[in-house]
């Protein structure tokens, strides 16, 4: 909010901003590195997409193997970071798979390839509630049912979420880098 900015000096704007496009570079990195593709930047967060481009057989898989990377990223910044902030940065991941509309939508500039629907908008309500856990991965059902790597370890939970009739059955985990993720078959 422009308002609200004003009250802020200049050098420490621009290191917000500094900051979050390392943060930015640095989990985009890891995103597409496991075959993600970055839908859009919202704010501190981002969206990505998996199994976008044809096939699905592993997008469960490469979305762990994305999580896991940007757990390891983040306690990189934050040992980069220890001096300069008060706290650690912190993520809340959610990987969630479902059915959605997938297409290239949007305007001008603006169009972009991107998801809408139910699990869209429940893969963002879950990501809230990584913080009411204090835990960084949300992993659904349909994801652990697909990946290759063994999720029966870590605590399973209905979670409600606003908007749904149904709840969501997920696995928590504290920090996605405690995942062994068995490495993507190649063809």
């Amino acid at each position: 909010d422009v308002e609200r900015s004003r009250g802020l000096g200049d050098v420490y704007k621009r290191q917000v901003v500094f900051m979050l496009n390392q943060y930015f570079q640095s989990m985009g990195s890891a995103i597409e590195g496991a075959g993600g593709r970055i839908d859009k930047f919202i704010g501190d967060g981002i969206m990505a997409l998996f199994g976008t481009e044809g096939g699905a057989e592993n997008n469960a898989q490469q979305a762990l193997t994305a999580a896991r990377e940007m757990s390891l990223r983040l306690e990189l910044i934050n040992g980069q970071l220890k001096n300069d902030l008060n706290e650690p940065l912190r993520l809340g991941i959610v990987i969630h798979r479902g059915s959605a509309i997938v297409g290239t939508m949007g305007h001008g500039a603006a169009t972009q390839i991107t998801a809408i629907g139910d699990t869209a908008n429940s893969a963002a309500r879950l990501e809230s509630i990584t913080k009411d856990f204090g835990i960084q991965l949300l992993v659904n059902a349909a994801v652990e049912a697909e990946a290759t790597a063994d999720l029966s370890g870590f605590e399973q939970s209905d979670i409600p979420v606003r908007g749904r009739t149904e709840s969501i059955y997920v696995r928590k985990i504290n920090s996605a880098s405690e995942i062994d993720i068995p490495p993507i078959p190649r063809k």
